[in-house]
């Protein structure tokens, strides 16, 4: 198996970074403006993305984990086959100013030409999170970096 991994430090507490992870609220606003379900552990959240005002695709994943203000485990079960069992973990600690986010998608079963794409998204959308949280507007789907003719 094989993993996605990123690393981004934020200028903003940790508790703020675990709160736009941990609910369906704060993934809007900075993964995919369309985005509903739970916040608590064993709920489900789907996030949906558009384009041209038309769903490109979904994702739905079950809260694994919601550590406050430390980690945030998400499962994949149902989106693209790819990524379905897969997980997206978001390690959290404080380092002065700054809320270091260690993140991985776990449990890729081959490294596919998809996965490349979701690397670089994933650092999009990584960013997407700081911008949220540095200056209060993030850049979540349909308003995303686009990099390439996938959607």
């Amino acid at each position: 198996m094989v993993d996605i991994a990123h690393r981004v430090g934020i200028n903003a507490p940790s508790a703020q970074v675990y709160q736009a992870l941990a609910n369906p609220g704060g993934i809007a606003a900075w993964w995919a403006e369309d985005t509903t379900g739970d916040s608590h552990p064993g709920g489900t959240v789907t996030a949906r993305f558009t384009a041209n005002g038309q769903e490109i695709g979904a994702m739905q994943m079950k809260l694994l984990q919601l550590q406050p203000n430390e980690r945030v485990l998400w499962e994949f079960i149902d989106g693209p086959p790819e990524w379905i069992g897969t997980t997206a973990r978001f390690a959290l600690h404080q380092d002065g100013d700054y809320c270091i986010v260690l993140f991985s998608h776990e449990g890729w079963k081959e490294r596919v030409e998809f996965m490349h794409h979701c690397s670089t998204k994933w650092a999009i959308f990584l960013m997407s999170l700081k911008s949220l949280l540095e200056t209060g507007r993030g850049q979540p789907s349909p308003h995303d970096v686009k990099i390439d003719n996938w959607n």
